[in-house]
Parts: C-alpha cells; sequence; structure tokens
C-alpha cells in the first residue's frame, strides 16, 4: 500500500481553487489588508491563532512584530518557485522538526504529526526538508480543532492560475478555519489516492 496521497489528475482543476478568501496585490498590499482582517476578529472578542504553509506567506508574518505573536505554526520547504530560500528564525519556535514529504502529494504519516503539533500549543516549525508543503494546507485544515472562541485561521500563498476557465491571481488565502471547510477538505482528502 502506499504511503502517499496524490491528486488525481481529473481533479487537479479542484486543488488548485482558493480554500478561503484571496488577498491579492503586492506582498505589503495584502499582508495589509490580513492585518485589518484579524484586527477585526480580535475586535469581535476572539482568540486567534495563526498557522503558515508557504515560506513567503512565513516571511512576512515573521516580519511583522503584531502577526508574529500569532502564529502557531509554520510549515516551509525553503524554497520559492524551485528556488533556494532561508528564512530567518531567530529562535522564535519552541519546536523545530523535520519531515520528507512527495513532491504533489501528501505523505499519510503527517495527519498523525500535525494532530501532536496543534494539540501541543508549541510555537512549531515544519520544515519539509524533501519533495514540498504546498498540499500540506490540507491535512493541517483538518487537523484544528474547532472552537467558537478562537479563529484559527490557515494562510498559504496561492500562485497565479491562467490555464482554468476562471483566471485566478496571485497572492495570500485566509482559510478562516470551520466546519464548513474541513467538510470540503475532507471530500478532497478521500479524492487522493
Amino acid at each position: 500500500m502506499d504511503e502517499n496521497l496524490k491528486i488525481p489528475e481529473t481533479e487537479r482543476h479542484k486543488f488548485s481553487q482558493p480554500l478561503g478568501k484571496l488577498y491579492s496585490g503586492t506582498r505589503r498590499e495584502t499582508i495589509i489588508e490580513i492585518e485589518k482582517a484579524i484586527y477585526a476578529f480580535i475586535k469581535a472578542d476572539f482568540e486567534v491563532k495563526v498557522y503558515l504553509v508557504g515560506d513567503i506567506v512565513t516571511q512576512d508574518f515573521l516580519v511583522k512584530k503584531f502577526l508574529k505573536t500569532l502564529i502557531k505554526l509554520c510549515i516551509i520547504d525553503e524554497k520559492t518557485q524551485r528556488t533556494q530560500i532561508k528564512i530567518e528564525t531567530e529562535d522564535f519556535f519552541e519546536n523545530i522538526i523535520e519531515f520528507k514529504n512527495p513532491q504533489g502529494g501528501i505523505q499519510k504519516e503527517i495527519f498523525a504529526l500535525l494532530n501532536d503539533i496543534v494539540s501541543s500549543n508549541k510555537r512549531t516549525l515544519l520544515k519539509i526538508t524533501e519533495g514540498e508543503e504546498d498540499l500540506l494546507v490540507l491535512p493541517l485544515v483538518l487537523s484544528i480543532p474547532l472552537s467558537e472562541r478562537i479563529k484559527s485561521l490557515v494562510f498559504y500563498g496561492q500562485p497565479p492560475i491562467t490555464d482554468s476557465k476562471k483566471t485566478i491571481p496571485e497572492g495570500i488565502v485566509m482559510v478562516d478555519v470551520e466546519k464548513r471547510i474541513q467538510k470540503a477538505v475532507k471530500k478532497f482528502v478521500e479524492k487522493m489516492r
């Protein structure tokens, strides 16, 4: 039995659609809009927990003092568009874990690992040392417990999509993890083989 989940070719277009709200524009513009959205949640008396997937998104959050304080988990592979990138972690993380994940897939062991990381409540850096982190948004969304008073927000980079019926601009996607989203993600994962 294969230990990796892959996207079926017939479903590939569905996986390129943003899972949540897409903030498009320059890196500076998108991060300002994201800060406003998070401030609105805090003003509405929510505790906010932030989970990041991707190197550029992680970089953008780590340099903003306010956003940095909300980070619970960053998943990176130290590459952006196949180019090496170095993330300065400055002893920020309580836990650093290395993991191998297949390119264009999901290693099945990641589900249990993400459950452990999320429930530990330690600020964690998950470094993908081989393969890529892109699809790990899916098991991450499934591992986050739902709460009425906590806004668990997953952010990831959205590459521009020009080869589908509807063009999708580049930006950052904010996934407000709730039952409806988890249900949709579960359906995606069940389609993978």
